[in-house]
């Protein structure tokens, strides 16, 4: 393994960093971006489109750039350097890399090429209310079938960026019930269908999360994503990428908590002399460097695990999840605490990575459902 940026990536990692601090420019514009229904701009989709970020990782003859998992990886580090929202992750990964994993070709000529382009977002609708746990194949929204289609009759909580997605893959039951993995199916099912009702969830980090009622929804059978009642493989799959996808995040984040902190160690002037000098303050920094150095490099081994198709892959990637959820938050407190009253001003930088920590720790599942997949990959 070299986890050595390639020319190509740093690069982009680069590139990204510029863009990026221009049109996500200071705390009074997230500030915004967390009121807003849409919460994200215009400017930083196209401009993410333009870039071709979308596509970074899709194949060529799909409309992509070529690109593998650990590109991706790069650059959603770099985004959550600087805490970017919008439905980036919703449509690259549960969107395009489930349709990539499970679609037929007509799929994924279809889907791919547009979300590529940034002219169509995707997301998965997953997670039902009902259970006091994270648990992917616990599904009762039901799909019956009906003369050419499907009718989706259920409820999903917890839809990333749903309030401005074109499709949504719908995981329902197409025989069992909620306790068997088996017997789900995945529909591609486009979100303005008549019988979907949304609603936009108050959230701890200000990222759009919806409830999504299906009453009577009509898929025709060619929306039909993967193989009947086969759904839960794919749906494994692409949790492990989300998983990882978000552990890059939150790695991007330690980033930016310990640079300001240590910034504000240096220049915070106390009994006379900068609060760096006291054995505490550099105690504390020392262990943010600790854990975020550890967090690189079981990221970048769980994406390069993937991107490779390795047999080990599903257990680093949950290995790296619960590592970087809980050194997110280790970091994020250490922050709060070298900053003092200062980081809980709401105009400050740090409520804002503190709150991405928070949900970025229950996004795919937390870390004690990542030790349970973990237990299980080990004879346990």
């Amino acid at each position: 393994m070299d986890f050595t940026y390639t020319e190509e990536q740093r690069m982009m990692k680069d590139a990204a960093h510029g863009f990026l601090g221009k049109v996500c420019p200071n705390v009074e514009w997230y500030l915004e971006m967390d009121k807003d229904e849409k919460g994200y701009t215009d400017e930083l989709w196209q401009g993410m489109a333009e870039l071709g970020w979308m596509g970074i990782a899709f194949p060529e003859e799909y409309g992509g750039i070529g690109g593998d998992f650990l590109d991706l990886i790069v650059l959603l580090e770099e985004m959550g350097y600087k805490a970017v929202p919008g439905p980036f992750l919703s449509s690259v990964i549960l969107g395009g890399y489930t349709i990539l994993e499970a679609g037929s070709e007509d799929q994924k000529q279809e889907f791919l090429a547009k979300i590529s382009t940034g002219e169509l977002v995707m997301t998965m609708a997953l997670t039902e209310p009902g259970t006091t746990r994270f648990d992917p194949f616990l599904i009762e929204t039901e799909a019956k079938e009906n003369g050419d289609g499907y009718i989706i009759n259920g409820t999903k909580l917890f839809v990333s960026d749903a309030n401005v997605s074109d499709y949504m893959i719908v995981a329902a039951r197409t025989v069992g019930n909620k306790l068997s993995r088996d017997g789900i199916t995945l529909f591609i099912v486009d979100s303005k269908s008549a019988g979907i009702e949304m609603s936009l969830l108050k959230t701890v980090a200000g990222d759009k999360q919806c409830e999504v009622v299906f009453n009577d929804v009509k898929i025709p059978k060619a929306n039909v994503l993967g193989k009947i009642n086969e759904g839960a493989a794919v749906i494994e799959k692409t949790l492990q990428k989300a998983a990882v996808g978000k552990s890059a995040e939150m790695l991007g984040g330690c980033h930016r908590v310990m640079e300001i902190s240590v910034a504000y160690a240096k220049e915070r002037v106390q009994f006379g002399k900068p609060i760096g000098m006291f054995q505490a303050i550099q105690h504390h920094c020392a262990n943010m460097k600790m854990a975020t150095e550890q967090s690189i490099f079981i990221t970048y081994k769980a994406a390069w695990m993937i991107a490779n198709d390795m047999e080990e892959a599903p257990k680093f990637a949950a290995v790296a999840k619960t590592w970087v959820s809980d050194a997110y938050k280790k970091v994020a407190l250490i922050g709060h605490q070298i900053f003092g009253g200062t980081g809980y001003i709401i105009e400050h930088e740090m409520p804002i990575y503190s709150r991405r920590a928070k949900a970025g720790e229950y996004a795919f599942g937390n870390p004690n459902y990542q030790r349970d997949l973990i237990a299980t990959r080990i004879g346990l």
